[in-house]
């Protein structure tokens, strides 16, 4: 039953990405856009997702209030750093431990982390959990402490909302290294 909600979601997910593409409803628009849809979810599936916790609604409430407040505060920061008379900011690449149970929770992180103006993950070293992020204005101790203050509020409220230890049962879909 899961799934087929979750298909007749992307289905109309597609669909009115389409309609949106042509900016009018229109029955035309709209059996088109099934047809892609259609086209586009027989011929190209998804790989199965593992799913392994649960989700706390209140916690991603908290973690989206928490980022929002982030993007607004580095966007007046950045926006600040553009305009300011002087030399340009001090820029660095920090590695900051995520030490997440899911894949597709460190995805998220990730992208957090990449819409946060003045952050940009450039590489992730999956098996230690570890991103390497390009941090604009690092000129400070303060600065870097903020940094990694951010991180670790964002690793607290995404384990809350999605990998709390009393939910976790690991997925059977995904593969046992053997090594």
């Amino acid at each position: 039953m899961r799934r087929l909600v979750l298909r007749a979601w992307v289905l109309c997910f597609l669909i009115m990405v389409w309609t949106l593409l042509w900016g009018n409803v229109s029955a035309a628009n709209l059996i088109s856009g099934l047809a892609i849809a259609l086209l586009i979810t027989v011929l190209l599936p998804l790989p199965a997702v593992p799913v392994e916790g649960k989700l706390h609604p209140l916690s991603l409430a908290k973690l989206v209030a928490l980022v929002g407040y982030y993007l607004v505060l580095s966007s007046i920061q950045v926006a600040w750093l553009a305009v300011r008379p002087g030399p340009p900011p001090l820029t660095a690449v920090l590695r900051a431990h995520m030490p997440l149970k899911s894949d597709l929770v460190l995805a998220l992180a990730v992208n957090i982390m990449n819409l946060t103006p003045g952050n940009i993950v450039l590489e992730i070293d999956q098996s230690r959990r570890m991103l390497y992020v390009h941090v604009l204005d690092v000129g400070s101790e303060r600065s870097v402490n903020r940094f990694y203050r951010q991180v670790d509020q964002f690793q607290r409220l995404l384990v809350a909302a999605f990998e709390r230890e009393s939910d976790w049962q690991p997925s059977s879909d995904k593969e046992v290294d053997a090594s």
